[in-house]
C-alpha cells in the first residue's frame, strides 16, 4: 500500500515536471514565432509634435515608426518624399535591402511591390516621376535613425529608394540626401527581416502604410 502511494506521488511529480516543460516549450516557440512579442507600440496621436505637417509614420508589421522630416535641409528632397508618401507610393513596397543593425532599405515602386515582386530586378527600380538633384548637406549629422535617400554610384540619382540607419555612419555625411530622423521606433525597424547570408531579402517584410500626420 505505501508502495502504491509512493509510486502515485512520484507519478504525480512527473507529470507536473512535464507539464512544466511543455509550457516552457510552447512559450519558447509562441515567442520564435512571433517576432513582434514585447516591441513597444508607438501611437502618434498621443503625442504633441513642434511641427506636425512634417511628421510621417510608417507603418511595419511590428508596429509604427514614427519619423521627423526636415525641409529646411533638404526641401526639393522632402518634397518628393512627402509626395510619394501623401499618394500611398510606398504602401506594401518591400524593405528590399537590410543590413542586421546597420540599415534597412525600401522604397523600389517598381519592383519591390508585394503584388509585383521582381527577385531579379528589386532594388534597381525607380518611381515615374524620374530621378532629382542630389542635396548634400555637410553639417548634417547622419546618426543612428537618420532618414535619406539612397542613389546610384553617382550623385543626382535619387528617386524613390530611401534607407533608415540603425547605427551611426559618419561616412555618409556629404555623401547623400538626408531626409529627417526616426523620433520614436527604433526597436521596430530592429525586427524587420533579415538574413545572416545576404543583405537582399527573401520574402521580405512589406511596408503596411506610409502616411503624414497632416495631410
Amino acid at each position: 500500500m505505501i508502495e502504491k502511494i509512493k509510486q502515485s506521488k512520484s507519478e504525480k511529480i512527473l507529470l507536473v515536471f512535464i507539464l512544466i516543460l511543455g509550457i516552457i516549450a510552447f512559450g519558447s516557440l509562441t515567442i520564435m514565432k512571433n517576432k513582434c512579442l514585447f516591441v513597444k507600440q508607438y501611437n502618434p496621436e498621443k503625442f504633441k509634435f513642434k511641427n506636425p505637417e512634417n511628421i510621417a509614420i510608417l507603418n511595419l508589421p511590428c508596429g509604427n515608426v514614427i519619423i521627423e522630416l526636415y525641409p529646411k535641409v533638404s526641401k526639393n528632397s522632402v518634397k518628393r518624399f512627402k509626395m510619394l508618401i501623401k499618394s500611398g507610393e510606398y504602401n506594401n513596397v518591400a524593405f528590399h535591402r537590410v543590413l542586421k543593425n546597420i540599415l534597412v532599405q525600401a522604397g523600389d515602386l517598381e519592383f519591390g511591390k508585394k503584388n509585383n515582386l521582381n527577385y531579379t530586378y528589386i532594388g534597381t527600380g525607380k518611381s515615374k516621376y524620374g530621378t532629382i538633384d542630389s542635396e548634400i548637406d555637410n553639417d548634417f549629422d547622419f546618426k543612428k535613425g537618420s532618414v535619406a535617400l539612397a542613389r546610384g554610384n553617382k550623385k543626382n540619382t535619387e528617386d524613390s529608394q530611401f534607407f533608415i540607419l540603425l547605427e551611426d555612419a559618419p561616412l555618409y555625411e556629404g555623401e547623400y540626401t538626408p531626409l529627417g530622423k526616426v523620433i520614436y521606433g527604433i526597436d521596430v525597424l530592429k525586427k524587420i527581416k533579415h538574413t545572416e547570408k545576404s543583405e537582399y531579402v527573401l520574402r521580405p517584410d512589406f511596408i503596411n502604410s506610409f502616411s503624414m500626420l497632416v495631410d
